[in-house]
């Protein structure tokens, strides 16, 4: 969702909801869950004094949000559609009211057509009741809500056998939800603001959903129509299914 500068862009954004409308024009719901509220605080705001980094977080997330779900809003409403904010926290998912009211707010929303944006209420998580990012959290609603499938977007084409960036490695095209991928991971340094989940996370949390039955897949989401691809059966990222 960023460039190279660390800032959102919105022709990504744009291709993003067009596929969705794709979808919904073929009779298939999604729930999208989008981070980017404290990297769009942090345009605003700039470097902020405050010391306390999960203070800082929590600021910049509540400047951000709304100014994320404007550009969905707006985005969205270009395609006559409609979209709604989902905020939960990690206790959200304990079994409960809280759990039940989430189920019952998610599939009313579908059921109206609405397309549920759902992003960790970062403004009043703290460290104990955060996710560990949001490919935790869409593997969760994935669950939660027993999704068809589970597309988890990164920045490259999926999980290469070697390093990304090397000219003779290749995409795995598929692994099983037990198979051990240590070998493949390298984990890079990311900045205060961008996602917090590596392909390690994704992997972690392609496995589990897969596992229980939801076939998942790693992509690369600046790829042109690739959820579409995915739905369509065609061979584009890392599956993991069973």
């Amino acid at each position: 969702m960023t460039n190279k500068d660390n800032r959102i862009v919105r022709p990504v954004l744009n291709s993003l909801v067009q596929q969705i409308a794709e979808l919904y024009e073929r009779d298939i719901m999604t729930i999208l869950v989008s981070s980017g509220s404290v990297i769009a605080g942090k345009e605003v705001l700039g470097k902020a004094k405050i010391k306390d980094k999960t203070q800082r977080r929590q600021v910049y997330s509540a400047i951000g949000q709304p100014r994320m779900m404007r550009h969905y809003y707006n985005i969205f409403n270009d395609y006559g559609m409609k979209c709604a904010q989902v905020l939960p926290t990690k206790r959200d998912f304990n079994p409960g009211v809280h759990r039940d009211n989430m189920i019952n707010c998610l599939e009313g929303l579908l059921s109206e057509g609405v397309i549920p944006i759902a992003n960790e209420d970062d403004a009043v998580s703290v460290s104990m009741s955060m996710f560990s990012d949001n490919d935790e959290l869409a593997t969760l609603l994935a669950q939660l809500m027993k999704a068809d499938k589970l597309i988890l977007m990164t920045d490259i084409d999926g999980l290469y056998d070697g390093h990304p960036e090397k000219e003779d490695s290749k995409v795995i095209g598929k692994v099983e939800p037990k198979e051990d991928l240590d070998k493949y991971i390298e984990e890079g340094n990311k900045q205060e603001g961008e996602g917090r989940g590596g392909m390690g996370s994704k992997l972690n949390y392609a496995q589990k959903a897969a596992a229980a039955n939801i076939p998942s897949y790693i992509v690369n989401g600046k790829r042109e129509n690739v959820i579409l691809d995915v739905i369509e059966g065609k061979n584009v990222g890392t599956e993991v299914s069973k």
